[in-house]
């Protein structure tokens, strides 16, 4: 009895709720099963070994896969077969591993076009260039920005659609050192703010912003918790090369 009240309780607290994706490839199962929560204003990360299936995840979550089975459900609603831009209006937002922005335009044309597919007006563009510590380059074609300003740049225009979740794949690819400590200083004040699930494979980063971490090995969740009882988990250490692997 008290196991299905928990189940309740799940369901109806948290933003987005995963029961049970699977998703194959021919013979390859990318997703075994994989069911998670996340709850408002929590930095939930996502993570596991090279091949373990977690863009394939973020892939199904954001709506540009549909999986085999299994349902998700965002704000109480059913979006297992919503398309992307419907998920993205319920305020479901996504970046990729390769940055996507508009080379061409300056960082505040960016988050601008950003801002008017809310319908809002374009002044709170510079407050969220701000956000990301880019208003000083507002005026700077975004393509020659360095590479971690141009991720910062992404950060930006996701935010500027106000989105109830983000969902980030590898927001630290291809940054240095200082890059990456800049965009940990940035996430993490939207910690309470908006809900992020995070695909990472930095585990400083992942240590520093996660409340919560759930490890995928082959497509197939095997354990969800605290960083603290993930860092201390048998089970998890053998999956990163080894019992001896530092994570």
């Amino acid at each position: 009895m008290v196991f299905y009240q928990v189940m309740r309780d799940v369901m109806v607290n948290a933003l987005l709720n995963v029961q049970g994706l699977v998703k194959s490839f021919g013979a390859l199962r990318a997703s075994d099963d994989i069911s998670l929560d996340v709850f408002p204003g929590e930095i939930h990360a996502l993570i596991g070994p090279n091949g373990a299936g977690k863009t394939t995840a973020i892939n199904q979550l954001s709506g540009e896969i549909q999986p085999d089975k299994g349902r998700i459900i965002f704000n109480g609603q059913d979006i297992t077969r919503l398309s992307v831009d419907k998920r993205a209006r319920l305020g479901l937002a996504r970046s990729y591993q390769i940055t996507s922005i508009f080379p061409d335009f300056t960082a505040l044309d960016n988050v601008a076009m950003a801002v008017q597919s809310t319908h809002s007006l374009i002044n709170p563009a510079m407050e969220i260039l701000d956000q990301v510590e880019l208003s000083h380059l507002a005026s700077t074609v975004s393509g020659e920005l360095a590479h971690g300003q141009q991720r910062q740049l992404e950060l930006a225009m996701g935010l500027a659609t106000h989105p109830k979740m983000l969902l980030l794949d590898e927001p630290m690819a291809g940054m240095g050192a200082e890059e990456t400590r800049r965009m940990t200083d940035i996430l993490l004040p939207l910690k309470n703010e908006i809900s992020i699930l995070l695909v990472e494979h930095d585990m400083d980063v992942i240590f520093a912003l996660a409340d919560r971490i759930t490890v995928l090995v082959l497509g197939k969740p095997i354990a969800t918790d605290t960083p603290e009882n993930i860092r201390k988990n048998v089970q998890v250490r053998a999956a990163y090369l080894g019992d001896t692997a530092e994570i």
